[in-house]
């Protein structure tokens, strides 16, 4: 089972495939899957943003996360993004998760309603208990509207089956913060690729990542670099990357970007489900440059 201890690396935030009706598909879903993992991902991330989780139904996500525990076949963890609206229906999608043979799941608060810290806390405390795997608390507060403060976070951490967190903020403190606060006891993690060598370097334990859905290898190349001291080699690495990690962060949103980069690489997923809009013609030409940059073209 994953731990505090044991969650650690790259996380893949793997996108979601569909068919030209906007329907699963499974074939691709499993050809991505099996694209992380054999170029070194430490675990994947499964219908989180970058998986397009607020337009896909509670049969879509389970679904989904069946064909990608069932194709990674033990060999690295499944956390299964399973945020809801209300804390019944996280429940319920957590649960799902769980059925379908995830190690782990990850949300956020809920969003829409401005919620006070009690009710984010019992949001948490009630998904956890539900669960006999563990759970992965997210601060993304652009995307909820329902922040979480350090030592808030650090609070809700303090659960003996929460076993972590993934920020999602361009103010990098806050993730300072809550390690210093945590002081090592839980797995604090960044979820900003163009965060990714600087947070390893004041503690952070890994990355959940949009980046290593399209460029596995190279993500987890930095953290082994890092793991071994080679500073400078991931240092340049990191630097490097950000050619396509710009792309893949908030401007133009991230989904459209890595399933164009995706198709590009010759893994088609398809369009993101609409309204999500797709690429322009000169974003379209910025991540193909970025690719050549990197050698993958």
């Amino acid at each position: 089972m994953l731990s505090a201890e044991t969650l650690r690396g790259v996380y893949s935030a793997i996108v979601t495939p569909f068919q030209g009706d906007e329907t699963l598909d499974e074939a691709a879903l499993r050809k991505q899957t099996e694209y992380v993992i054999e170029n070194g991902v430490h675990a994947i991330m499964s219908t989180g943003g970058t998986g397009e989780f607020p337009h896909m139904t509670r049969e879509e996500r389970k679904a989904a996360n069946a064909v990608i525990t069932d194709q990674a076949a033990g060999r690295i963890p499944i956390i299964a993004g399973t945020a809801g609206c209300s804390t019944r229906e996280a429940v319920f999608l957590a649960q799902d998760a769980q059925e379908a043979g995830a190690a782990a799941v990850i949300l956020t608060p809920t969003y829409y309603f401005k919620i006070p810290e009690e009710g984010l806390k019992r949001h948490f405390f009630d998904v956890a208990k539900a669960l006999d795997i563990p759970v992965v608390i997210y601060n993304n507060p652009l995307y909820t509207g329902n922040p979480m403060s350090p030592s808030l976070m650090a609070e809700i951490m303090e659960h003996r089956n929460i076993i972590g967190g993934k920020l999602s903020q361009d103010d990098m403190g806050q993730l300072v913060e809550t390690l210093r606060i945590t002081c090592g006891r839980v797995s604090v993690n960044t979820g900003i690729d163009s965060q990714f060598y600087p947070a390893l370097c004041v503690g952070s334990r890994g990355i959940f990542s949009t980046a290593s859905c399209v460029i596995p290898r190279q993500m987890a190349d930095i953290y082994g670099h890092f793991l071994a001291g080679r500073h400078e080699e991931a240092r340049e690495l990191h630097m490097k990357v950000q050619v396509l990690n710009r792309f893949l962060e908030y401007d133009p949103g991230y989904v459209a970007p890595a399933k164009e980069a995706l198709a590009m690489l010759g893994i088609p997923c398809g369009a993101a489900r609409k309204p999500l809009p797709p690429l322009t013609d000169e974003q379209r030409a910025g991540v193909k440059a970025a690719l050549q940059a990197l050698g993958m073209l």
